[in-house]
């Protein structure tokens, strides 16, 4: 691993604590929940445990629970009290390294040049191109599906909503596909019951979109750099065909935050109007949408 590279090896411990990181989010404070395994994996837990209206599953982004702002996201959706929110740790105790952030996703983009950020990129790639080897599609779906059917199995009758960030965001898009859905006691169940991805990458069209089978909303960012607003017009093709091919199609609907740069709804920066704005309507975004489906 190159020396200036800030990706976090797989045994290395970063700092808990990250003043930039809890920065660029719109919630103030420290994580207010406990880490405890849920389902096999370590996992952060906030909010109803006794008679939630629904449990939400966070699928983090890339930094997981290493990030503060992933934890302060799950207690923004616990704040209500209705709902228990899980954030699981789908990495298994490998995400990239927060120090990484900073340089593909800084707070304040205005503060790092332009040979900044590319060096530092540039720096980081061989490193990341591993990291990515040691997570590819199936053994992250097999992880995250293996936690989403163990949930429902464990919850009967209990509604699940689920949101994924950026990376997160393919695989909760994902869990909403019909061939991604479960048998209990002989009968096809999805394996969550309303979904919300923000910014999700890595889509694979139309695999991973064209199988709807629970309401979908997804954020898109109009200057995001890591996914491009074009891919909006691309998912909206893909549900057009099925459509006209006769599938029945459940609520999907699309909003567009600006600027929206990469990460708007993660690391937005809050001393930013548009950029807070981005923050906390992505936030309303998610919150609207269960509690309209769960």
């Amino acid at each position: 691993m190159p020396s200036n590279c800030p990706i976090t090896s797989q045994k290395a411990k970063p700092a808990e604590g990250c003043e930039e990181c809890i920065k660029g989010t719109v919630h103030a404070g420290l994580p207010q929940g406990k880490e405890e395994i849920i389902h096999g994996l370590n996992t952060y837990v906030i909010g109803n445990r006794i008679n939630p209206k629904a449990i939400i599953v966070i699928y983090s982004d890339i930094f997981g629970l290493k990030l503060p702002n992933n934890k302060l996201i799950a207690d923004g959706y616990a704040k209500s009290g209705e709902y228990l929110v899980y954030l699981p740790d789908f990495f298994e105790g490998d995400p990239v390294g927060l120090k990484f952030a900073d340089v593909a996703i800084p707070v304040d983009a205005t503060k790092q040049s332009t040979l900044a950020k590319y060096s530092g990129m540039m720096a980081c790639l061989p490193s990341f191109l591993v990291w990515m080897t040691r997570h590819g599609k199936e053994r992250t779906e097999k992880t995250c599906f293996d936690f989403l059917e163990k949930l429902r199995r464990a919850t009967p009758g209990q509604k699940i909503g689920m949101t994924g960030f950026c990376w997160g965001g393919r695989f909760a898009i994902r869990a909403a596909q019909e061939n991604n859905m479960i048998e209990i006691d002989g009968v096809k169940t999805t394996l969550v019951d309303a979904v919300v991805a923000l910014h999700p990458s890595n889509l694979a069209y139309p695999d991973d979109v064209d199988q709807p089978v629970v309401p979908v909303t997804i954020g898109w960012g109009l200057e995001d750099s890591g996914v491009k607003i074009e891919q909006k017009s691309k998912y909206e093709g893909v549900l057009a065909d099925a459509g006209k091919a006769g599938r029945k199609l459940p609520d999907v609907v699309h909003q567009v935050y600006t600027p929206g740069r990469h990460g708007f709804a993660v690391r937005g920066n809050p001393d930013d109007p548009q950029e807070r704005k981005c923050l906390e309507d992505s936030e309303k975004q998610a919150l609207d949408w269960f509690e309209k489906y769960l």
